[in-house]
């Protein structure tokens, strides 16, 4: 399979839907496949206000058609709906080439709280992009059910998974030198600086020890004054990230428009229990589960995760792994693709689909 992923999260970006194509690209290569990306280090690029790590691409149709012959995909997955996707997208239609694409982030949501945008125009406008694919791939079943609720169709399923070497517990090992001194319990969350991850939520709580803040973002300057006992760490990627993740003791998820969240992964695989809000992401990774505490009091279920054994946080994580994860996006690339091309031999030959009223057939004598 030379299978092109077009993408407009990409390097230097720092967040789970690069970490996950990052993942699958490996895996793919592992298994013989060839995976080739088409990202924003393709193209002529500005910085998104506000966000400058994430990058515009300024693409055309056109100039994605030029690519595509040294590209040669046998099969394509879209992963965002930006401007190198939505190219992409109209580059597939045009040549009659099936698709998968990839639901990650709940731009509705976010652009809800930023601007006076109803969140119905929004999905409208994603559902159309979407329903040209062959199959789009979610995260979670509540997320699943939702964007089903919402008139999307042809969801294929999707996990995550967690580098379990990485993040690890590390008993025995001396704590990062930036937590050196301060009172604990540890408080930690990992993440975008930004509107969209209520991490002022976080920030108010009432909690002994420390606040921990991984990550960077537009929001960090008015964040940092929140709660001025807060140590921002930065961003962190890495050993020294898996490193302040096993020197913690709960990992506090604010988000409620997260579609997954890595993030817990790597908290639970490294003996780090979690507290969330009950809502998509969290109720899919810890509901039905000893490993975490869900509330919409965020306080009360980060007090009560101080209780968790670390042992169980850890067994846990192991369920997940990036093959697993593997599995699935190649999998459900190829039972797309297989639909896809299904569907374009019935229109040539004019055939209908399944579902369809075949067409009229012509009386004796006609034609």
């Amino acid at each position: 399979m030379r299978l092109l992923v077009a993408t407009d999260a990409w390097h230097p970006q720092v967040n789970g839907v690069v970490r996950s194509l990052e993942h699958m690209v490996a895996a793919g290569r592992r298994r013989g496949h060839d995976p080739v990306m088409l990202t924003p280090l393709d193209f002529a690029s500005v910085p998104l206000p506000g966000y400058s790590e994430i990058r515009l691409s300024l693409v055309t149709a056109r100039g994605v058609v030029r690519r595509f012959p040294a590209l040669a995909p046998s099969h394509v997955h879209i992963a965002t709906e930006g401007p190198i996707g939505l190219a992409t997208r109209r580059v597939c239609l045009a040549q009659g080439r099936p698709f998968t694409t990839s639901y990650h982030t709940r731009f509705p949501e976010y652009l809800a709280a930023r601007l006076p945008v109803p969140e119905r125009w929004s999905y409208a406008w994603l559902r159309r992009f979407h329903g040209a694919a062959s199959g789009t791939m979610v995260s979670t079943p509540s997320l699943e059910r939702d964007l089903s609720g919402r008139g999307f169709t042809r969801l294929m399923r999707w996990t995550r998974g967690v580098d379990t070497e990485l993040f690890r517990p590390r008993d025995g090992e001396a704590a990062p030198d930036a937590l050196a001194g301060l009172p604990r319990p540890f408080f930690l969350f990992v993440g975008r600086l930004a509107v969209e991850k209520n991490v002022e939520a976080f920030l108010r709580l009432d909690l002994p020890g420390t606040k921990l803040i991984v990550g960077d973002g537009p929001d960090r300057a008015r964040l940092s004054a929140v709660d001025p006992t807060a140590r921002f760490l930065g961003t962190l990627t890495g050993e020294a990230l898996a490193r302040v993740y096993a020197a913690c003791d709960v990992f506090v998820f604010p988000s409620l428009t997260d579609t997954f969240g890595i993030v817990l992964l790597e908290a639970l695989a490294s003996g780090l229990p979690v507290a969330a809000y009950p809502v998509t992401g969290p109720l899919d990774v810890i509901g039905g589960t000893s490993v975490g505490v869900l509330d919409h009091d965020l306080g009360a279920a980060a007090r009560a995760a101080l209780a968790i054994p670390r042992e169980a946080c850890r067994t846990e994580a192991l369920r997940y792994t990036w093959e697993a994860s593997a599995d699935q996006f190649y999998g459900n690339i190829e039972a797309a693709h297989a639909e896809g091309a299904t569907k374009r031999r019935r229109r040539r030959i004019g055939l209908p689909l399944p579902g369809e009223a075949p067409a009229s057939l012509p009386r004796v004598g006609e034609g």
